[in-house]
């Protein structure tokens, strides 16, 4: 800051003024207007004005190398703003930047930069990518208009951003190999156990073409589907991913991925943890090699039927290692609630040995009679008010228990048509509440592998925040290359986000920490800094104390948010 004196022709009158860069222009404004000569030195009593007005400002600039220094704003009400000025800003990415340079992706995109010599910044359109998919989740023309939210300015143009995805799509095994590799030097990774699961995503399109083909889909949208794969680590942090036609058997897709882990990743010994869907027996036996394992779900109801009737009886299970067998049938609902009994044998199946771990619950009970109670309350509602829904379902649809019946006056067989509930088929599936089974190569202890296999729902988690929050689906683009493309970066916004929610602990909710970062948005004051205008909260407190630096001061002038930014890149 300066000393600025304006002479008119009546006064001449002092002013603090401060010099700033703004869009690489040299600027300055007045900060303060400290009075007129005449005026000041009356109040000095015949001091010189400009020695103290000197004084004064080298005091202030003190201050602010002290980050000390009050900052004082002027508004007008009678001032109109000036047009096509942008005012507000998020500055939540800046927690996800940290991340992304301590994974060293600003140097993948200088790899890949040099490999394939073209001009754009990579790295400025895949950042923007990755932090507009977690915190503005939309269509690539929305994210390139949407990243002009964040505090730091894109360096790219549309075009650029799709020219970007067609590389990214050509260096998608590079990347996750390298991400991997970089994870380890910020983050212990739990690569002991991996889990995998296959889901696919739906295009709001009805031509077939390329990976878009009709299959199954999980959304159950009449729509051309892709199917990813996608393995996690032990602690929930994605390691890998595939994606494949949309017709392709998702137990198809598990070896060519774990192949490419084995070969890339440098890794060998780990146990594959999936479900039912995904446990054919050619997967089973690839993992009965070598030093790896599998922990597969098992489905009771195709059990052959001596194993499905030694699995349902009644007595036989233990609740500790080494403890006394127990008859479920005389659990007390109070005292056993909490408890999960098991019991276990070895079988061999298609030449495969394995062990079968059958567990016991009646929380488990409790909620699938709870889920199927509602159902059947469904069930009866459409069958009184509006029978004309009931069509054809699926093994979990409610309506899988209205019972339709052709009937004459007489009783006889005919085209009039009767509904009611099948009570012979919720006796069947009662059968079966509170079980459930899991089929291992692995010799330790059942309790062990039920723990390990809890640990399911991380993978669930995973595609559920990528879907609901990331808005992976539905998918807009068309041509193959950019559709994996945009599945890398939804992949890469994943490890972010989980390496993050790692930082924080298992304090908060994704739902948290995602509107968390949303809502730390901030006003600009031009020449002066930025004013949070956001609720301090946990989440922030725990967001500042983890990252080391805080943007919760009543303004965070420009001169430390600079500070911020360098800290972030890292």
């Amino acid at each position: 800051m300066k000393l600025t004196i304006s002479k008119s022709k009546n006064s001449t009158s002092l002013y603090v003024a401060k010099s700033f860069y703004e869009n690489g222009t040299r600027t300055s404004k007045i900060v303060e207007k400290l009075g007129t000569v005449e005026d000041i030195k009356k109040k000095l009593n015949g001091e010189d004005p400009i020695e103290w007005a000197k004084r004064y400002i080298e005091e202030l600039n003190r201050k602010e190398k002290e980050e000390k220094r009050d900052v004082l704003v002027k508004y007008s009400p009678s001032k109109v703003i000036p047009k096509d000025e942008q005012h507000f800003y998020n500055g939540g990415y800046l927690f996800l930047q940290r991340i992304y340079h301590e994974l060293q992706l600003d140097k993948i995109c200088d790899m890949i930069s040099r490999k394939h010599k073209f001009t754009f910044d990579l790295n400025s359109i895949l950042s923007r990518l990755l932090y507009a998919r977690i915190i503005y989740p939309s269509s690539k023309l929305a994210t390139f208009q949407l990243a002009t939210n964040f505090i730091e300015q894109p360096n790219c143009e549309l075009h650029h951003i799709y020219r970007a995805l067609e590389v990214i799509a050509k260096e998608t095994d590079y990347i996750q190999s390298s991400l991997y590799s970089n994870s380890l030097k910020i983050s212990k990774r739990n690569t002991g156990v991996l889990f995998y699961d296959c889901t696919n995503y739906f295009f709001e399109i009805e031509q077939e073409n390329g990976l878009k083909q009709y299959g199954v889909c999980k959304q159950h949208q009449p729509s051309p589907i892709v199917q990813m794969g996608l393995f996690i680590d032990g602690d929930g942090v994605p390691l890998a991913f595939s994606i494949s036609k949309g017709n392709t058997n998702e137990q198809l897709t598990l070896k060519p991925l774990e192949e490419k882990i084995l070969s890339d990743f440098n890794l060998s010994k780990f146990i594959v943890c999936t479900d039912a869907g995904l446990a054919s027996t050619s997967n089973r036996k690839f993992n009965d090699k070598n030093d790896r394992a599998f922990i597969t779900t098992q489905s009771i109801k195709k059990l052959k039927a001596h194993l499905k009737e030694w699995a349902l009886a009644p007595e036989g299970w233990i609740f500790s290692h080494g403890g006394e067998t127990h008859d479920i049938t005389g659990l007390d609902e109070e005292k056993d609630k909490e408890k999960v009994f098991y019991k276990e044998r070895w079988i061999k199946e298609d030449g495969l040995e394995q062990k079968l771990v059958v567990t016991f619950s009646l929380k488990y009970r409790n909620y699938q009679r709870k889920i199927r109670s509602s159902q059947v309350e469904r069930a009866l509602q459409t069958i009184t008010t509006n029978p004309s829904r009931l069509k054809k379902n699926n093994q979990n649809d409610y309506k899988r228990f209205i019972q339709k019946v052709n009937y004459t006056p007489d009783g006889q067989v005919a085209e009039k048509v009767s509904y009611g509930i099948d009570e012979d088929l919720i006796v069947a599936e009662e059968a079966y509440d509170g079980f459930y089974a899991v089929c291992t190569n692995l010799e330790d202890d059942a309790a062990e592998i039920i723990k390990i296999n809890r640990r399911r729902w991380e993978i669930e988690e995973c595609f559920r925040i990528m879907k609901s929050e990331f808005k992976a689906r539905p998918v807009y683009l068309s041509r193959d290359d950019r559709i994996e493309a945009h599945f890398t970066t939804c992949f890469i916004s994943l490890i972010i986000y989980r390496l993050l929610e790692k930082r924080l602990g298992e304090k908060f909710t994704y739902h948290e920490i995602l509107k968390g970062l949303k809502s730390m948005n901030f006003l600009r004051i031009r020449g002066e800094g930025y004013i949070p205008t956001y609720t301090r909260t946990d989440l922030t407190d725990a967001l500042h104390e983890s990252f080391g630096f805080h943007t919760d001061n009543q303004i965070v002038t420009t001169q430390q948010m600079k500070k911020i930014f360098k800290l972030t890149k890292k």
